[in-house]
């Protein structure tokens, strides 16, 4: 491919709906997200993105049922580690203060990130406790991500969902139908391959 994305958004959706169309429970859905992710980030490193955003959780996603808030916290912890162990530099944005945000990502939130991308490791952001109106009146404290050039949404949503709405003025949006638990490479594969045929005028 000519064209690859400098910076891609994930939005990895359909976990509840996957855990209930497999008879679980709602919160076992997310433990079962965490193999696609590190697919994922596996795949981009193959075609040489420099950098990934996962919309881990939202402020929003706090007012769901305790079990569900403690399983989707853990997976993001665990996430973290996962990612931390491969050849990536991992960055956490959120609100820190809140108490649903997950106290085994402090490290990786207090991380400061170099001025620019060095070119030897994957730059991964991991959005947990995030909230478009908390960024804001932060005095936009996602302001050190870049733009994003490309978002894929799985689990068929045609929305941003309040994802770092400044990072994404510009970027495209393609939708995975299927939920996220049912991630295979040949998604991302195809989602690149659709952005090979975007026309990028950023506004000119």
């Amino acid at each position: 491919m000519k064209r690859i994305p400098k910076h891609i958004g994930v939005i990895p959706d359909g976990n509840r709906r996957w855990a209930k169309q497999n008879g679980l429970k709602k919160e076992d859905g997310y433990a079962h997200g965490l193999t696609p992710g590190l697919r994922l980030l596996k795949a981009a490193q193959s075609y040489g993105v420099q950098e990934l955003t996962f919309y881990g959780f939202t402020v929003d996603n706090c007012k769901r049922p305790k079990e569900q808030v403690l399983a989707f916290s853990e997976a993001c912890v665990k996430a973290a580690e996962l990612i931390a162990q491969e050849n990536t530099e991992l960055f956490v944005l959120g609100n820190t203060d809140s108490s649903c945000f997950p106290a085994g990502l402090l490290p990786f939130a207090e991380r400061r990130r170099p001025a620019a991308y060095t070119g030897d490791k994957l730059r991964v952001n991991l959005l947990t406790d995030y909230g478009w109106e908390w960024d804001m009146k932060n005095g936009w404290a996602s302001r050190e991500i870049p733009r994003i050039d490309l978002v894929i949404r799985w689990g068929g949503m045609c929305r941003l969902s309040g994802f770092l709405p400044i990072q994404t003025v510009y970027a495209d949006f393609y939708i995975v139908k299927e939920l996220w638990p049912d991630f295979q490479e040949q998604q991302f594969e195809d989602a690149l391959q659709w952005y090979q045929k975007q026309d990028v005028t950023l506004g000119g």
